[in-house]
């Protein structure tokens, strides 16, 4: 028994460490689908902190609330008792104008061509874009207490609060901390 101890004790803790530290402070995710483009993209590999707190603007991960089994990385964008407005492509939070530096690279497309060469592998979303007047459509809203107003980054074709509604306090599993796939993109979230 000493032997074995002393072959794989160090091992056995490591491992133990690692599962405790997989099941209470972090959660690998991939990013699926194009509702962050362009700040995350299909295919990337994320790590969700499940003790970090929540911030206005953080990438968080949460239950889709109409498919519980869908875990899910959105925008965190209004928290309770906010009052959340966008018009004209403008987004308020309780009166105050808040700049959106990370949609600055879809909106100018939109304004170029409609998104039309950036969604060339679908023709849905060209459909899409082709029809809008604006990248993110006009809504108000005000966040009861325990409710979070959630949006990807690519407005146009982001199922997200405006389509599934508010997300539950309880179903947001961690704020997105580290982009570690594909390697060129390694990066810390903010």
């Amino acid at each position: 028994m000493k032997n074995f101890i002393k072959n794989w004790g160090f091992m056995i803790v490591l491992l133990i460490v690692v599962l405790a530290a997989r099941y209470f402070i972090f959660t690998p995710i991939t990013v699926k689908g194009h509702s962050m483009d362009p700040t995350l993209q299909d295919g990337q590999k994320l790590i969700s902190s499940k003790i970090s707190s929540y911030n206005r603007m953080d990438i968080i991960t949460t239950v889709e609330p109409d498919d519980p089994d869908i875990l899910i990385v959105k925008r965190l964008v209004g928290l309770p008792g906010d009052t959340v407005a966008m018009k004209n492509d403008t987004l308020t939070i309780n009166g105050k104008e808040y700049k959106e530096e990370y949609l600055d690279e879809f909106k100018k497309e939109f304004a170029n061509d409609k998104l039309q060469k950036e969604y060339s592998y679908d023709e849905k979303f060209q459909a899409i874009a082709e029809q809008a007047t604006q990248f993110t459509q006009d809504f108000e809203v005000t966040i009861p207490e325990g409710k979070y107003l959630v949006l990807g980054d690519n407005r146009l074709i982001s199922k997200d609060s405006r389509i599934f509604g508010l997300v539950d306090e309880d179903l947001i599993h961690g704020k997105a901390v580290f982009r570690y796939w594909p390697l060129n993109k390694i990066s810390i979230l903010n």
